[in-house]
């Protein structure tokens, strides 16, 4: 067997499960049929903080309604290291949106209409939502993630800021945002004896297998999650919420398949959401723009149950390298949902801080803003402002703001830089042979929209080398190898190192099967990798109206080897819509008094609509990183948005002479300057 068939890798391929998605072919969580299937549909807390003392009306009277669980008779559950899944196993109630109980009926409407009069009784208690810079219970975490400290200090950061010929000291905010998926977090459970079976939409079917386990007090090898076609997650999904939990236990309580896929409303509650942040930025620089000191200090929230905490100061410690350096990360535990991740994670909302100083720090110095960044980037980051200001045409830019103007739009362009870590996770796949029928590939990845199964096709044909066509991927089940969480922009590099490694030792053994296991080899790649970018962006704001409107957008990537150009345009572009919405719509607002998400669905949660989006592009440089893994590639799921709403709201400034810093960038905020 040789590889002398063309190359797929790098070849725009459709995506392989188009046709089946595009006539309805595909299933997802909710659709797969049941015997005797009955609904769940969950009664939520309307109150933020508080106790249930009980259930009053017991809607189960009904003939429609099997049961009605709540703390008082749901089953025991085990400890996990997720509080949240510890749903119905407590009188204490921690946020607004939160279970207390779940309806079980024969139909669907049966069990919402039980679950919306069901009574209940609750004390409630007084309660907190409010971030606040000075509140008494603001601490630093252990960690920010696993294995990152809060805090970290190079040279001295207060002497250097002292005698730096020119300084900025800035305060920016962002709300919190919710992800909002097309394909809201949907569960159907059945219990084949004392084993347990789960569809459902999740981005880490190995994963949420385990922590099933864990929950119901099983070995994973009894429990199979089946996440074959997903609708988005944008990293809402990356571990177990409590929809799953809670149709399992009701199918073991009522002996049937139980359907529980969560409303939009419920999506802004107990699945997660980026936490809101405000982030003081202070740099130090020589006339001529060399950095000499930054310091990014970070305030953030989470819920009482479980410590999530966004850390946009993690950013900062490797985009420029400033001999004086520290970031530190504050949080509150408040009666709130538990935030999570959402796509970017830290870098998202922290660029928005760091590339808006930056820019207001080359306003101070009359430095054309790609100027004062090449001066700091590495060559990666280098060519990418190079070839992405000649692309954009930005040579030649007035620096001054307020110059340019047709008829009523003030017109601006404004920039960023990008970067995200290069991650690889330990995965294992299986390759088998399987005759005139070409080969079968199986990894328990999922792919929730970015062409996983296609990317996954096309190294295999290449390591293997035959066509595409014979190359069956099975993904999307937990009973296949374990595989990495589709997450951290690490799916490709972690699920295509192996099943290059299997496809080799397929090839070199001249066996029928081979398996490959990247767990030793990840713990060797390099830990301080990173993908780059820069974004340009052109907007025009209405002088009347205060209207912001994205003329043009453009990115420009160093991400290693590119797989699957269409596949990946199609991520980075998708990344850039959600930076204009990030930039300019999105903002989940919180009712004080009340503790609830007012703006709880997609007709006031804002965000772009194809109107909102007009001439956008993504490039990238397509040189391989082969010393991170066979396949030379970088993720390229998150950079898009880390970066692109900084472009905008600085070009924002270059329209108006206007400078928001607490995001959405909305027309109340720049009308009373204009």
């Amino acid at each position: 067997m040789t590889n002398t068939l063309s190359r797929a890798v790098g070849t725009p391929l459709a995506r392989l499960e188009g046709p089946a998605k595009v006539s309805g072919a595909a299933r997802y969580a909710a659709e797969y049929p049941q015997d005797q299937m009955a609904y769940a549909w969950i009664v939520p807390s309307p109150v933020p903080r508080g106790r249930l003392d009980a259930v009053l009306t017991d809607p189960a009277e009904e003939d429609d309604v099997l049961v009605v669980l709540w703390h008082g008779n749901a089953p025991h559950l085990e400890k996990s290291d997720d509080p949240e899944l510890a749903v119905l196993q407590s009188d204490r109630i921690a946020y607004r949106g939160q279970p207390v109980a779940l309806v079980v009926a024969r139909t669907l409407e049966g069990a919402r209409r039980a679950a919306q009069v069901v009574q209940l009784d609750i004390t409630a208690e007084d309660h907190d939502v409010e971030l606040r810079a000075d509140h008494p219970d603001l601490h630093t975490p252990d960690e920010v993630v696993p294995g990152v400290p809060a805090d970290t200090a190079t040279g001295d950061v207060d002497a250097a800021l002292a005698t730096a010929p020119a300084t900025v000291d800035v305060t920016y905010s962002t709300p919190a945002l919710h992800n909002n998926p097309m394909e809201p977090h949907a569960t159907i459970a059945r219990w084949d004896g004392e084993n347990l079976v789960l569809y459902d939409s999740n981005q880490h079917p190995s994963g949420i297998a385990k922590t099933l386990g864990t929950v119901f007090g099983l070995p994973v090898e009894r429990v199979h999650v089946i996440a074959e076609h997903i609708g988005g997650g944008f990293g809402s999904k990356g571990s177990a919420r409590p929809n799953a939990v809670l149709a399992a236990m009701g199918s073991w309580v009522t002996g049937r398949p139980v359907q529980l896929a969560l409303p939009r409303q419920a999506m802004f509650s107990m699945v997660g959401h980026r936490a809101p942040t405000v982030q003081r930025i202070r740099i130090g620089a020589s006339l001529d723009g060399d950095l000499t000191a930054i310091d990014h200090e970070s305030w953030t929230q989470t819920s009482r149950l479980f410590e999530f905490v966004e850390s946009p100061g993690v950013v900062t410690r490797s985009m420029y390298p400033a001999p004086n350096l520290r970031t530190s990360h504050r949080v509150v535990p408040l009666d709130v949902p538990t935030p999570r991740w959402m796509r970017g994670p830290g870098e998202a909302p922290g660029m928005v801080a760091l590339e808006c100083a930056l820019d207001e720090l080359a306003i101070r110095l009359d430095l054309d803003p790609v100027e004062l960044r090449a001066r700091s980037a590495n060559p990666g980051y280098l060519t990418c402002l190079r070839r992405g200001a000649e692309r954009f045409g930005w040579s030649g830019r007035d620096n001054r703001p307020r110059q340019r103007r047709e008829g009523d739009w003030w017109i601006g362009t404004g920039m960023a830089g990008a970067t995200y870590p290069a991650n690889a996770m330990p995965s294992t796949a299986r390759v088998r042979a399987l005759g005139h029928d070409g080969y079968e590939v199986a990894i328990g990845a999922a792919d929730l929209g970015t062409g996983a199964r296609t990317i996954l096709a096309q190294i295999a044909a290449d390591e293997l080398g035959v066509p595409v066509e014979d190359v069956h991927i099975r993904i999307g089940d937990s009973t296949l190898p374990v595989a990495s969480v589709a997450g951290g922009s690490s799916g490709s590099a972690s699920w295509g190192w192996a099943v290059t490694g299997a496809c080799r030792a397929l090839r070199e053994s001249g066996d029928d099967e081979a398996t490959f296991d990247t767990t030793e080899l990840v713990g060797k790649m390099p830990t301080d990798r990173h993908a780059y970018g820069a974004h340009f962006a052109e907007v025009r704001v209405d002088a009347v109206t205060g209207e912001v409107r994205v003329s043009r957008l453009f990115g420009m990537y160093d991400t290693g080897r590119i797989l699957n150009p269409r596949t990946a345009r199609s991520q980075f572009i998708g990344g850039m819509v959600m930076g204009i919405g990030m930039a300019l719509h999105e903002e989940s607002v919180l009712d004080p008094a009340l503790g609830a998400w007012v703006n709880h669905d997609l007709a006031e949660y804002h965000i772009p609509a194809h109107a909102d989006v007009e001439q956008i592009d993504a490039e990238w440089l397509d040189e391989p990183a082969a010393d991170l893994n066979p396949m030379g590639a970088k993720g390229i799921g998150e950079i898009g948005i880390v970066g692109s709403p900084a472009a905008i709201v600085n070009a924002v400034w270059h329209a108006t002479g206007i400078r928001i810093r607490d995001l959405p960038v909305r027309l109340d905020k720049l009308l009373p300057s204009l």
